[in-house]
């Protein structure tokens, strides 16, 4: 993928994020069920632990609620989601645990900057990795997450699979809406509409980019980044089988 094609997908995903943060926010205050899972059977109640693409503080109020203990690092892009992080530490303060945020964007190369000098456990990316386009971007953030952790940490993620939802598969748009070339494009990349109305507004309509991996290239990138697949499953929407979940772990 050109790196303007890949700059204009970019910043089709900032605009929505800016334009429905707030609405956005609305529709994840509670965690997806596939990682209530994780938190059950394998991330660890103490330890250091990243999450890139945090959101509106939905795991964090989680990681409190539950006990644990360590520190949780939440970083995100969106301004308008790290206000409800902030507001969701805020309310959710725990001795024996560090919450901090940070703003940070994974398609720049400095994204961890905020977190320069540390490393963890474990890194969370729920629903975000899909949202970066091109395998070079896609290695080299990868690359950096290995670099973040420490021997035998944690890679765990979710990525997308809206194929298995007829609803949001109807939800495609024609490249052309977006004035890209689908020929510009790598396999597996979509433009998605985005629909909701919050109470008392009329219904919002906005657009995403969206990258649908298969399981053959993650695990590809895992084997090219210094990872090895440890577990995986599908879980969440209806049928249970919306999002894909993979640990990764950092080989030596």
């Amino acid at each position: 993928m050109q790196p303007e094609t890949a700059a204009r997908l970019i910043e089709i995903n900032r605009r929505f994020y800016r334009a429905f943060g707030d609405a956005f926010a609305h529709t994840r205050r509670r965690i997806q069920p596939g990682i209530h899972r994780l938190l059950q059977e394998t991330i660890p109640t103490e330890g250091d632990w990243l999450d890139l693409g945090c959101g509106s503080g939905a795991l964090a109020a989680e990681w409190a609620h539950q006990g644990r203990h360590g520190s949780y690092t939440g970083l995100d892009f969106s301004p308008e989601l790290l206000t409800n992080a902030h507001q969701a530490a805020a309310e959710s303060s725990l001795a024996g645990l560090t919450l901090r945020f940070a703003q940070a964007d994974l398609s720049d190369p400095n994204w961890a900057a905020p977190v320069s000098g540390q490393t963890f456990d474990g890194v969370l990316a729920f629903a975000v990795f899909h949202h970066l386009p091109g395998v070079d971007l896609h290695r080299r953030v990868l690359h950096q997450v290995r670099g973040l952790l420490r021997p035998g940490g944690l890679f765990i993620h979710s990525e997308w699979q809206f194929q298995n939802s007829p609803k949001l598969w109807s939800r495609r748009l024609p490249w052309e809406q977006a004035g890209i070339r689908p020929a510009d494009l790598d396999p597996g990349d979509y433009l998605l509409d985005w629909r909701h109305a919050l109470p008392g507004q009329t219904e919002q309509v906005g657009t995403r980019y969206v990258h649908l991996f298969s399981r053959e290239e993650l695990a590809a990138l895992a084997e090219e980044t210094g990872f090895a697949i440890r577990e995986e499953f599908e879980s969440d929407g209806q049928g249970g089988r919306l999002g894909l979940y993979q640990v990764w772990q950092a080989l030596e």
